[in-house]
C-alpha cells in the first residue's frame, strides 16, 4: 500500500449486537490540527466516497492498519459538518475481531485511524498541511490516536440516536412534572 498515510482519532464503542460488536465514532474531525501538523478540510472525502459508492466498493475496517487483518465492516461512512463519521460492526467470527472487541470492551483500545492517499494539499502560513482532497482507503481500530480530541458522545450511537434519546428524556421529564401538578 505504497503512499498510504494514517491519521488517528479517538472513538468510543461497545454495544454488543447479534452479528458482532457495534462501533461508531468520528474517524476524522474537520479543522483540527493533528499531532503531525495536518488539518483535514470539510469536503476532503466527498469525491472518494462518491467514487467508492459508484463502484459498489466500501471503506475497509482493519486492525492497526494491517491489510491482512480485516476485522469487520463499516455499515455507514459519511461526512457531516463535524467530520468523517463511521459506524460498523466488528465481526465475532474473525479471531482478531474477537480480540479487538474484548480490548474495546475493556477500554484498552479506543482509537480510530484513517488510511488514505493525499490528492490535494497545501501549506498554510503556520506550516500546517491543509488536506482538501483525500482518497480514503480504510478506517482502522488502533491503539494510539493522532487526533485525541475527536470523540463521540455515546458508545455505539450515531449523533442522531443520541439526540433522539435526549429528546425522549426531556419529554419524559416534562410528562412527570405535569403529572405531579
Amino acid at each position: 500500500m505504497s503512499g498510504l498515510e494514517h491519521k488517528f482519532c479517538q472513538m468510543e464503542a461497545a454495544l454488543t449486537v447479534t452479528d458482532g460488536t457495534q462501533v461508531a465514532g468520528y474517524a476524522s474531525l474537520f479543522g483540527k490540527c493533528d499531532q503531525g501538523g495536518d488539518v483535514v478540510e470539510p469536503g476532503a472525502y466527498a469525491r472518494s466516497l462518491a467514487k467508492l459508492k459508484a463502484k459498489g466498493g466500501t471503506v475497509k475496517m482493519l486492525w492497526q492498519h494491517d491489510p491482512a487483518q480485516p476485522i469487520g465492516v463499516w455499515d455507514e461512512v459519511y461526512e457531516d459538518d463535524k467530520g468523517l463519521y463511521v459506524k460498523g460492526r466488528i465481526l465475532s467470527d474473525v479471531e482478531k475481531g474477537r480480540e479487538a472487541a474484548a480490548l474495546i470492551d475493556a477500554g484498552a483500545i479506543d482509537g480510530l485511524s484513517i488510511g488514505y492517499r493525499t490528492v490535494t494539499a497545501a501549506k498554510d502560513s503556520k506550516g500546517r498541511r491543509l488536506l482538501s482532497e483525500l482518497e480514503l482507503w480504510e478506517v482502522s481500530l488502533v491503539t494510539f490516536p493522532m487526533l485525541p480530541e475527536a470523540r463521540v458522545g455515546a458508545k455505539g450511537d450515531s449523533p442522531e440516536d443520541a439526540t433522539l434519546r435526549e429528546l425522549a428524556a426531556a419529554f419524559e421529564d416534562a410528562r412527570q412534572l405535569l403529572a405531579r401538578t
